[in-house]
């Protein structure tokens, strides 16, 4: 779906009953009066369109285009809160930041993260995950093992499959004990290229 109508679409989720004056002072008034709870954007990037969310905390959710961008924003308005609106403001570091990265001027991201999507073991995971260093692989049961729980493997599997920020949280380092790459949300193409970029 292409940037018009998922803006459309969204705004029928989000802010319908919203008067398009009031709409517009949502959004530019939105971080220093804190009446927005969530603003979104799309970057490019070698790996297809990347969804981008952001909450006051940090980056909250990173996209694919394959995970349907408007079910994302749907899931979010629903899950988190209903005041979500395009705001590429809120996002601008991050989109500098992912530039930086595919260009190969940056190897690790200094964004602040909003993680309440992520829980318990799953939240582990996530933190095991950011050590794994640029250009570097880890094993899955290297991670379980890294988290205390070495027989979770299936479950850090099953975290990688649902980090909310894929990419700048490197669940892309994450490959199969015999070096086979393994799933990945962005499809394997997307994973091969990342780890590609990296040297890794």
């Amino acid at each position: 779906m292409n940037a018009p109508d998922l803006e459309t679409r969204l705004a029928s989720v989000a802010t319908s009953a919203i008067p398009d004056g009031l709409r517009a002072r949502l959004i530019s008034t939105a971080d220093s009066e804190q009446t927005l709870a969530l603003g979104y954007d799309v970057a490019d990037s070698p790996v297809g369109p990347l969804l981008l969310v952001a909450s006051a905390a940090g980056l909250l959710r990173l996209a694919f285009v394959r995970e349907g961008h408007e079910a994302v924003l749907e899931s979010l308005a629903e899950r988190i809160d209903p005041r979500i609106v395009r705001h590429p403001v809120r996002v601008e570091t991050a989109k500098r930041q992912l530039g930086e990265y595919f260009e190969g001027h940056r190897q690790y991201f200094d964004l602040a993260f909003d993680l309440r999507l992520a829980r318990g073991f799953r939240l582990a995971v996530l933190g095991e995950l950011q050590r794994i260093g640029y250009g570097m692989r880890a094993s899955y049961a290297a991670v379980a093992a890294a988290t205390g729980r070495p027989a979770a493997v299936r479950a850090v599997g099953t975290a990688c499959a649902t980090n909310p920020l894929p990419l700048v949280i490197p669940c892309h380092r994450v490959v199969r004990s015999d070096g086979t790459i393994g799933n990945y949300g962005g499809g394997a193409e997307a994973k091969q290229l990342l780890l590609d970029l990296e040297g890794g």
